[in-house]
Protein backbone atom coordinates (compact mmCIF):
# COMPACT_ATOMS: atom_id res chain seq x y z
CA UNK A 1 0.00 0.00 0.00
CA UNK A 2 1.55 3.07 -0.66
CA UNK A 3 2.02 5.71 1.47
CA UNK A 4 2.97 9.45 1.48
CA UNK A 5 6.18 10.94 3.40
CA UNK A 6 6.87 14.17 4.18
CA UNK A 7 10.60 15.12 3.59
CA UNK A 8 12.78 18.23 3.72
CA UNK A 9 15.88 18.53 1.52
CA UNK A 10 17.85 21.69 0.54
CA UNK A 11 15.14 23.70 2.45
CA UNK A 12 12.67 22.18 0.03
CA UNK A 13 9.53 20.41 1.68
CA UNK A 14 8.10 17.54 -0.06
CA UNK A 15 6.14 15.00 -0.57
CA UNK A 16 6.54 11.47 -1.52
CA UNK A 17 4.74 8.56 -2.22
CA UNK A 18 6.68 4.51 -2.07
CA UNK A 19 4.66 1.38 -1.12
CA UNK A 20 8.22 0.41 0.35
CA UNK A 21 8.17 0.14 3.88
CA UNK A 22 9.01 3.11 6.55
CA UNK A 23 12.57 1.92 7.05
CA UNK A 24 13.32 1.58 3.91
CA UNK A 25 12.13 4.92 2.37
CA UNK A 26 13.63 6.42 6.15
CA UNK A 27 16.91 4.44 4.83
CA UNK A 28 16.75 5.92 1.41
CA UNK A 29 16.18 9.56 2.71
CA UNK A 30 18.69 9.77 5.08
CA UNK A 31 21.13 8.60 2.16
CA UNK A 32 20.28 11.19 -0.12
CA UNK A 33 20.47 13.98 2.64
CA UNK A 34 23.92 12.69 3.67
CA UNK A 35 25.14 12.91 0.37
CA UNK A 36 23.79 16.20 -0.37
CA UNK A 37 25.04 17.45 2.55
CA UNK A 38 28.52 16.34 1.23
CA UNK A 39 27.71 17.79 -2.13
CA UNK A 40 27.28 20.73 -0.08
CA UNK A 41 30.33 20.97 1.83
CA UNK A 42 32.51 19.30 -0.94
CA UNK A 43 31.36 22.53 -3.14
CA UNK A 44 31.25 25.54 -0.60
CA UNK A 45 28.07 26.60 -2.24
CA UNK A 46 24.89 27.98 -0.99
CA UNK A 47 23.40 27.38 -4.75
CA UNK A 48 20.63 24.28 -3.72
CA UNK A 49 20.69 22.92 -7.71
CA UNK A 50 24.43 22.84 -7.76
CA UNK A 51 24.72 20.77 -4.43
CA UNK A 52 21.85 18.76 -5.66
CA UNK A 53 23.27 18.22 -9.28
CA UNK A 54 27.14 17.44 -7.65
CA UNK A 55 24.87 15.08 -5.08
CA UNK A 56 23.10 13.42 -8.28
CA UNK A 57 26.61 12.79 -9.81
CA UNK A 58 27.90 11.35 -6.65
CA UNK A 59 25.17 8.62 -6.33
CA UNK A 60 25.54 8.21 -10.08
CA UNK A 61 28.80 7.27 -9.51
CA UNK A 62 28.18 4.94 -6.55
CA UNK A 63 25.76 3.36 -8.98
CA UNK A 64 27.43 2.63 -11.48
CA UNK A 65 30.62 1.68 -10.32
CA UNK A 66 28.43 -1.23 -7.91
CA UNK A 67 26.83 -2.37 -11.24
CA UNK A 68 30.50 -3.06 -11.84
CA UNK A 69 31.47 -4.67 -9.05
CA UNK A 70 28.04 -6.41 -8.95
CA UNK A 71 28.39 -7.65 -12.90
CA UNK A 72 32.40 -9.01 -11.79
CA UNK A 73 31.01 -11.01 -9.15
CA UNK A 74 28.33 -12.59 -11.33
CA UNK A 75 31.10 -13.02 -14.28
CA UNK A 76 33.05 -14.84 -11.52
CA UNK A 77 30.62 -16.93 -10.07
CA UNK A 78 29.60 -17.79 -13.73
CA UNK A 79 33.02 -19.67 -14.53
CA UNK A 80 33.30 -20.81 -11.41
CA UNK A 81 30.33 -22.88 -12.04
CA UNK A 82 31.60 -23.90 -15.69
CA UNK A 83 34.49 -24.92 -14.24
CA UNK A 84 32.57 -26.98 -11.64
CA UNK A 85 30.14 -28.57 -14.66
CA UNK A 86 33.26 -29.25 -16.35
CA UNK A 87 35.05 -31.35 -13.06
CA UNK A 88 31.99 -33.05 -12.26
CA UNK A 89 31.50 -34.22 -16.22
CA UNK A 90 35.18 -35.14 -16.12
CA UNK A 91 34.60 -37.65 -12.54
CA UNK A 92 31.67 -39.60 -14.62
Amino acid sequence: MKKRFEVRILGQDLSVISDSGDEHVENVIRYVSEKVEEAGKAAGSKNALNIAILAALNIADEYLRMMGVKENIYSQLENRSEQLIHLINDIR
